[in-house]
């Protein structure tokens, strides 16, 4: 049988970046074929190049063993070719039936192509175990079951072959687990599956097969049962990593920061942190589960002080600091990683070195008076830059200029080498390589040993789970349980990040 894709010498560059380098791929038809690699790898160009968005400034791409030309989507769906988006592509106020149809409305007669459609969604949820209610409105789907209506629309569509960007960046556990039973069940039935994520320990799961790109290259090719996560990180930095985070058991003190009864709301008036209570002691992670949007950016806001809540009380080393600025809260040795860098971390037009004291223009050691001395500015910018191993070395450089995971260490950098009490850190690695997350963790267990209490949000279960010694989980805004790291397991907190608490079991 002639291979599902086959990609020879495909070749693309964006201006000066070039993006994917003279790629060879080959995915058997019938398999589950993951492609991993860091940011900036050139994995989603080569699977924009696929699917259509762009096309390939040189190379071949035979589909079944045919050659074919993919100028877009359209080219790429009629090839058998179907690609579900990290980010969905749904019309939330739509019904499932008519967010399938949109675009395969199946002629002039909508009653008919619905019809047709509605026969064809009963057949995939009994071969594949994707039944869903044609009905329902798509906005008041979990998101477990917005992205099968997106599985759905493709294999409506007659996708033999799909593309899955990072499927689970936004599942419970739990609905990761469904998914895989659907993938394999799609595989059992002769379809191909190209699984894009940086979770090796998925990879490893799921797939048959596994590609490695780095730097716009493919480097490497593994039989999934004959490798290990180990190897391909290694692969995908180009050295040896560690992929544990080596931590002595925490040795808690006082209570740093504290909050009671904490209720936030959003203009619409629903409470998005929902009567939440917590305490974060010295010398402790308390890390904070939970899919994203359940309330911990809120939280995140609110402890802050960029968004005071409507009701509540947070105490900081004793002191009642509900309604303090978050320049009065730095002063006070609370420091904060944003979850978004680009929108509130980080000025992007700035040099590093402005950005590396934003939030900080005014201590003394940058000068006194209206001006800022340039000097003590840039040198500490120096110094920073060679503890966190920002790369390019450039404290004048604009920041926008810098990768994702460089800009993350400027943030780090910033607010870490304060040595404050409390640290309030969200999503430390979001958008971040495999070899940066290594250095950011052993920081962040550094930081505890030498005495900090640190508040960590994340959305990756498995950074939770190695870096925290209690974990606290948020659904629909409250929290639904509180465990010891060394005593939970990711399927008691997913169960957890589902809302299922001791209560409701």
């Amino acid at each position: 049988m002639a291979p599902a894709i086959e990609l020879v010498g495909v070749d693309k560059r964006f201006g000066a970046v070039h993006a994917n380098r003279n790629i060879d791929l080959v995915v058997e038809a019938g398999s589950i074929h993951g492609i991993v690699g860091e940011n900036g790898a050139g994995k989603s160009t080569l699977m924009s190049i696929l699917y259509g968005f762009y096309e390939a400034d040189a190379g071949e791409i035979r589909i079944d063993g045919a050659s074919r030309r993919i100028r877009s989507s359209r080219d790429a769906i009629a090839a058998g070719i179907g690609m579900v988006h990290q980010h969905f592509m749904l019309v939330e106020p739509l019904s499932v039936l008519d967010n399938v149809m949109l675009g395969a409305e199946g002629g002039a007669l909508l009653a008919q192509g619905a019809a047709a459609t509605r026969a064809r969604l009963a057949e995939l949820g009994r071969a594949y175990g994707l039944a869903i209610d044609p009905d329902a409105t798509v906005g008041d789907l979990p998101v477990g079951l917005q992205q099968r209506v997106e599985i759905l629309k493709a294999l409506v569509r007659g996708a033999r072959i799909l593309i899955l960007d990072e499927p689970t960046a936004v599942l419970t556990p739990a609905e990761a687990d469904q998914l895989f039973e659907m993938l394999r069940a799609l595989r059992a039935e002769g379809k191909t599956v190209i699984l894009i994520t940086h979770k090796l320990r998925e990879i490893m799961a799921v797939t048959d097969r596994v590609s490695v790109m780095r730097r716009g290259e493919m480097v490497a090719h593994f039989d999934t049962a004959r490798t290990s996560a180990q190897e391909l990180a290694s692969a995908m930095v180009g050295r040896p990593v560690l992929l544990k985070v080596d931590k002595t058991p925490a040795a808690p003190g006082e209570i740093a920061l504290a909050a009671e009864g904490l209720v936030a709301r959003d203009r619409s008036g629903v409470a998005r942190v929902d009567h939440v209570s917590l305490s974060l002691r010295v010398g402790e992670i308390v890390g904070v589960a939970g899919v994203s949007g359940n309330g911990q950016s809120e939280l995140l806001l609110a402890l802050a002080g960029i968004a005071h809540p409507q009701e509540g009380r947070i105490t900081l080393g004793g002191r009642d600091v509900t309604r303090l600025s978050p320049a009065a809260l730095r002063k006070l040795g609370l420091a904060h990683v944003p979850e978004d860098r680009h929108h509130m971390g980080l000025v992007l037009p700035f040099e590093e070195n402005e950005s590396a004291l934003l939030g900080y223009q005014d201590d003394p050691a940058y000068g006194s008076g209206p001006l800022l001395d340039r000097d003590a500015v840039r040198a500490d910018a120096r110094v920073k830059i060679r503890a966190y191993d920002v790369q390019p070395p450039d404290c004048l450089l604009k920041t926008a200029n810098f990768s994702g995971g460089n800009q993350q260490k400027i943030v780090l950098a910033r607010e870490m080498e304060r040595d404050p009490n409390v640290l309030i850190v969200g999503q430390p690695t979001r958008g971040v390589d495999i070899g940066a997350i290594e250095f950011i963790h052993k920081r962040l267990i550094a930081m505890r040993d030498a005495g900090a209490a640190i508040l960590l949000v994340s959305v990756e279960l498995d950074e939770i789970m190695a870096l925290s010694d209690r974990i606290l989980v948020m659904c629909g805004g409250r929290i639904t349980g509180e465990r010891r790291a060394a005593d939970t397991n990711a399927q008691e907190l997913g169960l957890l990040m589902a809302g299922v608490t001791e209560k409701a079991a």
